[in-house]
């Protein structure tokens, strides 16, 4: 698909859904102008990008996650990293939907886009839920990485501290190992809306944690603080520990490594250990 049919189908699918969004910077509502633009009534003007996604952001922002992590994000993702983990949220989400009424998900913080397509997919292929799918992510890398792979969702560059869509607009909001604001996710979610959030247990990539913390206080991660946080803002009506391990052969190592921010930082002799060893084994 050309990049021009790619905007003209982006734009189109707006275009159907224009009310969901709002000005990130006056709050009025906006209107798909011509197939090329979001306007709002002061004339506040955002293009859809040829790839397919529209930058809402007032402003640039400069990001530590740039192309090339989330092409090696993307290569763990489609070797089945994290299938279990979206076969599970999806799984969460369908059991909660009203049979055959429109459904709107918005991913916060959605990278180059993998866990909620999969999501999607999944909901599509067991519901008759008609599906609204957002994602958005403050990295345009994250977001132009998703639009160009990706043509089933809406596709924006975003800050979560001033998310530009409409109050109430979603019927589930995902979270996915991501930050979060959750006066924004308070707004946004529907009456009787769901906010699902994952966060690392104390053995996610442990093995990794282990080589690039060892000796120090990051070696044992805990999410207490960050579920204390979550219950301040919201009622948790259910907690799913999910657990499985992964074998990398050595074409995974390299990617599994630069994905995540747990290499930022460490030696390049913590890094050499790691590429020099099997993970699985």
């Amino acid at each position: 698909m050309s990049k021009q049919s790619k905007k003209i189908i982006s734009a189109a699918i707006i275009a159907r859904y224009q009310e969901v969004f709002r000005c990130p910077i006056c709050f009025g509502q906006m209107q798909m102008n011509n197939l090329q633009s979001l306007i709002c009534s002061n004339r506040h003007c955002f293009d859809v990008a040829r790839q397919g996604y529209t930058n809402l952001l007032s402003r640039a922002i400069k990001t530590k996650y740039d192309k090339r992590m989330f092409e090696y994000r993307r290569v763990t993702c489609q070797s089945g990293f994290f299938d279990p983990l979206n076969a599970a949220i999806s799984d969460i989400v369908i059991k909660q939907l009203r049979a055959n009424e429109q459904t709107s998900i918005l991913d916060a913080g959605c990278g180059e886009g993998y866990h909620l397509t999969k999501i999607q997919e999944r909901i599509l292929r067991n519901t008759r839920n008609s599906l609204l799918a957002v994602g958005m992510d403050i990295s345009k890398e994250g977001v132009s990485s998703a639009s160009a792979e990706y043509s089933n969702a809406i596709w924006c560059v975003a800050d979560i501290a001033n998310c530009p869509f409409a109050d109430h607009q979603f019927n589930v909001i995902l979270n996915i190992l991501s930050p979060a604001n959750y006066s924004e996710f308070q707004r946004l979610i529907a009456e009787d809306g769901m906010v699902i959030k994952v966060i690392p247990g104390q053995d996610y990539l442990k093995e990794l944690r282990d080589i690039f913390y060892k000796g120090s206080q990051k070696q044992v991660y805990s999410n207490k603080n960050t579920l204390d946080h979550f219950h301040e803002h919201f009622d948790i009506t259910d907690v799913e520990n999910i657990r499985y391990q992964v074998f990398l052969d050595d074409t995974l190592i390299e990617p599994i490594l630069r994905m995540t921010p747990l290499s930022w930082g460490t030696t390049t002799a913590r890094l050499l250990k790691v590429q020099e060893i099997s993970l699985g084994e």
